[in-house]
């Protein structure tokens, strides 16, 4: 892979002290917000559904277009960062998720809260990555990046929390626009802070903006295609032309990406069996979990009726198992065994969470299935991601390991977009194919259940395609650095 040249920006004098707490602050703010915008609307999408009189087909897109726009523009907002300037495209990106967030919470119809979440997406893809970079150019080596990255990674999980949490207390006691809403007061603090971030160098050379964009509407057509077949049938001239140019696209992109000469997907990257195999687990684990997360919001709310908060907090257990997988249980196995073994385990256990939830029923004790299914599925997606990450990132030069974490990343949002379409499809048709005189609430929860198991099958195919790429040696000893 070439390296490409850097310049020096003007000199800026790194923050000490207090300015470094303040910088430390700003960038883990930003990353709350971008990791709590992912699962804030989960809880919100019943409430969503009715005020904007959405079809439950439809409503999928609330999700999956954030996702798609997120994931397809990841690796291009970060390489925008590298040519024009960290803090400046930190600072547009945030700009721009939150005049998308002012959108969304204002639309009237589904189709404007959509393009919102489309925003939404492109802003986080050009702030998520250039903050991270900003974290390593603001902070020195040593103690003080160590301790900004863990603050930085801990956000992830708290992101989570509170999303659900906050989703569920906004939608509840305010409105669910107030979801979007509260991006606002987030954004600007953050923007007034970036003052105190140091720019860093910047490189020369381009960005891969055809395969951004042959990649982004490429899956946005799948995903449209998927979406619509339930309703107009999959021999339809509609999704028909859509697969078409869905596939047109996505042959255009590969096309793109070998003869680019600054692909959006590195080949060097992908070229390792272990590397590639680690992003194809992300992708499927990504698929199942997000529509995971959608079935069991729409059963908890429509199907037993629970209010918003009472839905957020119901999935604390799904909280305290990643956070028990990710950050506790994995590195220590990490430390013992193979990634390979790790993501397998997890995995298992994942589709372990999967059948189990395929015992719910309308009238359920939650304690019986529904909380501690939630646990065993979570602990083992913490325990797959982790390791994962590790195997994706494994052997990479130093100067790479930013591509390739960006990489598993777009892979997991796209993943996600992608499953959930797909699944939604499933349970929908499942749902519409009950016996004459099914009571609505038997229906739903079949289908549910049935796109849950859909999701445990992509687990299991996770499972077999670590059993088959990633080494089964131990992950202790460093794999020498590829150029």
């Amino acid at each position: 892979m070439q390296q490409a040249s850097r310049s020096s920006s003007p000199a800026q004098t790194p923050p000490s002290g207090r300015r470094l707490g303040l910088a430390l602050l700003v960038i883990a703010a930003a990353q709350l917000m971008l990791v709590l915008d992912a699962t804030i609307v989960n809880v919100a999408l019943p409430s969503i559904q009715r005020a904007l009189r959405m079809r439950s087909s439809d409503l999928t897109w609330v999700l999956t277009s954030y996702g798609l726009a997120f994931g397809g523009l990841l690796l291009a907002g970060g390489r925008a960062g590298d040519l024009f300037g960290r803090r400046r495209v930190f600072r547009l990106g945030l700009v721009v998720f939150t005049l998308a967030s002012l959108a969304g919470g204002l639309a009237t119809t589904g189709a404007v809260l959509v393009a919102a979440r489309v925003g939404q997406g492109v802003g986080a893809a050009m702030a998520a990555p250039t903050a991270l970079s900003l974290l390593a150019t603001t902070f020195p080596p040593g103690p003080a990046r160590n301790k900004a990255l863990g603050v930085y990674g801990a956000m992830g999980a708290l992101g989570a929390v509170v999303g659900l949490l906050l989703g569920g207390m906004l939608t509840e006691y305010l409105s669910w626009r107030w979801i979007l809403f509260v991006n606002l007061p987030i954004a600007l603090a953050v923007l007034a802070g970036t003052a105190v971030l140091v720019e860093g160098d910047r490189e020369h050379g381009g960005i891969d903006a055809p395969g951004a964009v042959t990649a982004t509407l490429g899956l946005g057509a799948l995903v449209y295609a998927i979406s619509r077949a339930n309703q107009d049938g999959w021999t339809s001239g509609g999704v028909l032309g859509l697969g078409a140019v869905a596939a047109v696209l996505l042959m255009t992109f590969v096309l793109i990406q070998r003869r680019s000469a600054t692909p959006m997907l590195p080949p060097a990257v992908l070229a390792h069996r272990g590397r590639l195999g680690a992003n194809l687990v992300m992708f499927l684990s990504g698929a199942g979990m997000l529509a995971t997360f959608y079935f069991l919001t729409l059963y908890m709310q429509v199907v037993k009726g629970y209010a918003p908060m009472r839905t957020g907090l119901a999935y604390l257990p799904f909280t305290l198992g990643a956070l028990i997988g990710a950050g506790t249980l994995g590195p220590r196995l990490l430390a013992r065994t193979s990634q390979r073994t790790v993501i397998m385990l997890g995995m298992a256990l994942a589709a372990a969470g999967m059948v189990w939830f395929s015992r719910l029923t309308p009238d359920q004790n939650p304690f019986a299935v529904l909380l501690p299914a939630q646990l065993v599925a979570s602990i083992g997606l913490g325990l797959g991601s982790v390791a994962a990450t590790a195997a994706a990132v494994r052997g990479v030069a130093p100067q790479a390991t930013g591509v390739a974490a960006g990489v598993i990343n777009t892979t997991l949002q796209v993943g996600g977009a992608l499953g959930l379409a797909i699944l939604a499809a499933i349970a929908t048709a499942t749902a519409s194919d009950q016996p004459p005189g099914t009571a609505l609430p038997d229906a739903l929860t079949q289908g549910y259940t049935i796109g849950i198991l859909a999701g445990g099958v992509l687990y299991l195919a996770a499972l077999v395609v670590a059993a088959l790429t990633l080494s089964p040696g131990p992950a202790r000893h460093p794999v020498p650095a590829e150029r």
